[in-house]
């Protein structure tokens, strides 16, 4: 037996000084030669990277039981009718008419769209006619003398017969469209009381609830793996363990999503791709009749107030927002959560105003202390209303909306405070946020956040799996009431 030449190392020294890898170890490697100077903090180099925070501050949360969600909003306590006619030409001659109320008695409340209606016009009852035309000085005041089917007047179910206050008679010709309105009724002495009574309009909404999922896993070996680096996370949590930043930031992600399904959440038509996978066809999913859910831009986009063509930028645009909030419910407060885009156009509006931010600045939301209006991130200004600006991170991250172009949203307007609603599963009225979550609960069971441990690694014993499995889950849905108060602003 002999010493093998080979594998081994060279016993003769070099002639030379010369840097060989065989002069000092055999693996010429720097982390074997020296310990690298680490920094032991990652840098923020995106900062606090989470965007949920929205609904935190507009909305509240309450529980749920059921797999639907209903309310009742109130509707218009009094009614126009729009786009009226009368046959009649305008003269002294014309001393009443039949005016002709389209069907369109129900666009008021979209619950109801094309159901056939009566006008809710009755004898007596005293009305103003308007002329549409542009312009237009035409209007006259009248009398209700026959109703809608009055056999006698032989008005149709979308008729009646008013005769007018004015000697010259009808102020329009015939064919004229004219809006007409209620203001009153008038009665001789000794007469009968009001003929028929009128029922109230409710708008029936409702919404279902999601199922959001997200885990985390790590197998038990990198479990026990120790890093250089200690990783900190954004609730103060540290440690040298890489698993412990990767499962915080999946719980991060998984707030986040909470809130951005609820704004961005669409019910899935009958005939599309997500309806079929998530009705089960082919999927292999049991049919559970999940549908997707009524999110915050789809409501407001449907039922509320959109503002389109690029942001609004001088004050008579602004105005026209004002003017359309007058026609809704006017509330006294409102909360704009903007993009960078539009928060600079608000900003370089008011400048346009001569001393318009120093003078008119209103900050009553929050008691009118300024101070707390900019630590909360709101500038404040009134213009008719109070308005609250606040930019909202979720428009301007590039990873989520930020940069969006097709389908791009620059911002929303939140009506601030409560608004009362019939709660069909308490049985009577309700005050409630205009932007609130559901989640489903119980006694035995609270689906608002859940999270919980799976595997046979980090204290976990439920399965022979060698790695630990962290779940999350939250089944909720989101109320958008009063969606007419809102305003989305798209490009």
């Amino acid at each position: 037996m002999s010493v093998n030449v080979t594998p081994g190392f060279d016993l003769q020294p070099s002639s030379q000084q010369v840097p060989l890898s065989t002069n000092y170890i055999n693996d010429f490697d720097f982390l074997n030669q020296y310990l690298p100077d680490t920094y032991e903090k990652e840098f923020e180099r995106y900062g606090n990277r989470t965007i949920a925070s929205f609904l935190r501050m507009v909305g509240a949360e309450m529980p749920s039981n059921s797999d639907l969600i209903k309310w009742a909003e109130q509707g218009r306590l009094h009614t126009k009718y729009l786009n009226c006619t009368s046959a009649a030409g305008a003269g002294a001659a014309t001393r009443n008419a039949i005016w002709t109320i389209p069907n369109n008695l129900t666009n008021f409340n979209p619950a109801l769209a094309g159901t056939p209606n009566t006008a809710a016009l009755r004898v007596g009852q005293t009305v103003m006619i308007s002329d549409k035309t542009a312009g237009s000085t035409l209007s006259n005041k009248g009398i209700v003398i026959a109703g809608p089917s009055d056999a006698v007047a032989g008005t149709g179910v979308n008729q009646v017969s008013i005769a007018y206050y004015e000697a010259g008679g009808q102020a329009v010709a015939a064919g004229v469209a004219c809006d007409i309105f209620v203001y009153g009724s008038e009665f001789n002495k000794g007469t009968n009381g009001m003929v028929g009574s009128l029922e109230a309009d409710d708008f029936i909404f409702d919404n279902k609830p999601i199922i959001i999922k997200d885990k985390y896993s790590v197998s038990g070996s990198d479990m026990a793996q120790i890093g250089w680096v200690e990783v900190t996370t954004e609730n103060g949590a540290s440690g040298y363990l890489w698993y412990l930043k990767s499962e915080h930031e999946t719980r991060l992600r998984f707030e986040d999503y909470l809130e951005t399904a609820m704004i961005e959440a669409v019910p899935a038509d009958a005939t599309s791709g997500a309806g079929d996978f998530l009705q089960g066809v082919g999927a292999g999913l049991s049919a559970a009749n999940l549908n997707g859910s009524d999110g915050i831009f789809y409501v407001v986009g449907l039922r509320g107030n959109v503002w389109g063509g690029g942001n609004p930028q001088v004050l008579s645009q602004f105005d026209s927002i004002i003017q359309r909030l007058d026609k809704q419910g006017s509330i006294e407060e409102n909360v704009i959560f903007v993009n960078r885009e539009f928060s600079f156009d608000i900003d370089d509006m008011l400048a346009a105003q001569n001393s318009y931010g120093a003078g008119g600045t209103s900050y009553g939301l929050f008691d009118n202390d300024e101070e707390m209006a900019l630590n909360l991130g709101f500038t404040g200004f009134r213009r008719g209303y109070d308005f609250y600006k606040s930019d909202w991170k979720y428009l301007n991250d590039v990873t989520m909306r930020g940069d969006v172009v097709g389908g791009a949203v620059n911002g929303l307007l939140v009506p601030a405070g409560s608004t009362t609603v019939y709660d069909q599963i308490l049985g009577k009225n309700a005050k409630r946020p205009f932007l609130h979550v559901r989640y489903r609960a119980s006694e035995t069971e609270d689906r608002r956040y859940k999270t919980w441990i799976t595997g046979s690694a980090g204290g976990a014993r439920t399965s022979d799996l060698d790695a630990m499995e962290v779940n999350f889950l939250s089944e909720r849905a989101v109320c958008t009431l009063g969606a007419n108060n809102f305003f989305l602003f798209q490009n």
